[in-house]
């Protein structure tokens, strides 16, 4: 593999940065300190408002820049992808234009969402006055993206953050961070104003992060994001947390199967299983449990396992590391001891971190499996005895980040997706809504706090907004009800407040006849 990134070392031990499913060191980051962090923090906020002067048509054209870049180097992108990951090649390959078209649709429409709301006044007194929103930007952002993408994750919150004007500060996994240096020096090779930087290191690096920034955007665990959210809250900063999921799929009788089986065994197996909403449970109704199965088993146990070169051998590739193994096996191992039987895959493999594509049938709610981020390549099934049941085993969980249902009937389809806690539900498909950028992003329950994307939403949440007001008509010396109180204004001015807030005879300050 070519192509890998290294960094130059620092004062402190650097990090290295290992294939997983090789072992080989392809790279090396420093280990940044506190006051590393604090410093370049300082830098950021420095340049930060240059960048927001220059409004958001002059961001777009560095946007769109950057864009270029990434397209150019595409090839380049992937190598490093897959040589820190161990991803296949189609996998990697998705990053860098999955990242060209969220530069495109965020530089392109954050103008008119940034432009100044004008919200009608209220009430009589208010018409006097011209009302303005203005949204003006969080000076330096914190982004904390996880290794299992690392391009296109600190792409999903770096690009609005940088489209609504503020400095970005990017902080990635120590298990992947050779990406995000590819990332960071694409916005320095266009020469675009310093206000994207990098810091590397584990998770004290990161609570420096949170310890200087003004609003923190953090992608991963569930156990990490709640001790992220208590620092923001002793600071109060903002923050928006995506965290762990255990996405149910609900297969019911009247489904497509064989729509059903190919889309939830992309969806479950999509990057290793390494997706935040991976398929992780699925639920089938009775009549068409032993079919699908059979669908499911086929369609997995053809998949090739394997490391990948350019050429696109494979379908799934290493696992990010070797916890993230034994956490996959350990949830295999507790199924079959409980009962489960293992349909086909089920074993790691004796080389790398590879773990073959796995199908559990016989399974129960009880079993790790279904209670666990598994964040692997299994997908569990279980029988159920009818919709509803499947409705409240998919929401017997303390996650609720996304979920499908597969059905012929879109009414039905509706009607299952109204009643599941999650914060998306695609019907006949999976991952849709993470390809679509109008719609929000976020996790209900313990799958986070705040989401991304969205549209306007997208970009809006990294600014502040500031409520202006200003005379319509000529100002007086002085208004109705300054200093000192005229009798006849002040009774005036309650007036006008009484006639815009009340109705009926109230209005005019009279009770109607009956009522107190």
């Amino acid at each position: 593999m070519t192509g890998s990134a290294t960094v130059p070392t620092g004062e402190r031990a650097d990090i290295e940065v290992r294939n997983p499913a090789d072992g080989r060191v392809v790279g090396r980051v420093p280990d940044e300190s506190a006051a590393a962090v604090a410093a370049k923090v300082a830098a950021l906020r420095g340049a930060q408002p240059q960048w927001e002067a220059i409004g958001p048509a002059g961001r777009r054209r560095w946007l769109l820049k950057f864009q270029g870049w990434v397209l150019d180097n595409a090839e380049r992108v992937c190598d490093v992808l897959q040589s820190e990951t161990g991803k296949t090649r189609a996998d990697a390959s998705i990053e860098p234009p999955a990242t060209a078209d969220l530069l495109d649709y965020f530089a392109g429409n954050a103008g008119k969402w940034l432009a100044a709301a004008h919200p009608k006044p209220h009430g009589p007194l208010g018409k006097v006055k011209r009302l303005s929103v203005a949204y003006r930007p969080y000076p330096v952002v914190g982004v904390i993206t996880p290794w299992n993408f690392p391009f296109a994750m600190p792409a999903l919150d770096v690009v609005p953050a940088l489209a609504a004007g503020a400095a970005v500060l990017l902080k990635p996994s120590e298990v992947t961070p050779l990406s995000a240096v590819e990332f960071v020096r694409g916005w320095t090779e266009i020469g675009a104003p310093p206000v994207l930087a990098l810091a590397t290191g584990p998770g004290e690096t990161g609570a420096a992060v949170v310890a200087n920034v003004d609003y923190v955007q953090f992608t991963g665990s569930t156990r990490t994001g709640k001790a992220i959210a208590a620092q923001c809250v002793e600071r109060l900063i903002p923050y928006s947390l995506e965290l762990g999921g255990k996405d149910p799929a609900i297969v019911l009788a009247d489904a497509d199967l064989g729509c059903a089986a190919h889309g939830i065994a992309w969806g479950g197996l999509f990057n290793a299983g390494q997706v935040c909403i991976s398929v992780e449970r699925v639920y089938v109704e009775a009549p068409v449990y032993e079919e699908f199965v059979a669908e499911l088993v086929r369609n997995v146990s053809e998949l090739r396992l394997g490391q990948d070169d350019r050429h696109y051998r494979f379908d799934i590739g290493a696992l990010a590391n070797e916890a993230q193994r034994d956490i996959v096996a350990r949830h295999v191992e507790e199924a079959v001891a409980g009962g489960a039987r293992v349909a086909t895959g089920g074993r790691p493999t004796s080389v790398g971190t590879f773990f073959e594509p796995t199908v559990l049938v016989d399974v129960d709610q009880s079993m790790s499996c279904i209670r666990e981020e598994t964040f692997g390549p299994t997908l569990p099934v279980v029988k159920v005895a009818s919709e509803a049941e499947a409705i409240r085993l998919a929401n017997d969980s303390p996650y609720g980040l996304s979920a499908s249902v597969w059905t012929r009937d879109k009414a039905r389809g509706r009607r299952v997706a109204a009643e599941l806690e999650a914060g998306a539900v695609n019907i006949n498909d999976v991952f849709s809504n993470m390809f679509s950028f109008a719609l929000p992003m976020g996790g209900w329950k313990e799958s986070g706090s705040g989401a991304r994307w969205g549209g306007a939403s997208g970009v809006l949440k990294y600014c502040r907004q500031q409520a202006v007001t200003e005379p319509r008509i000529p100002t007086q010396s002085k208004e109705l009800i300054w200093f000192p109180y005229s009798p006849a204004k002040v009774k005036f001015a309650l007036a006008l407040m009484r006639f815009g807030a009340a109705h009926g005879l109230r209005r005019f300050g009279v009770a109607p006849r009956g009522r107190g």
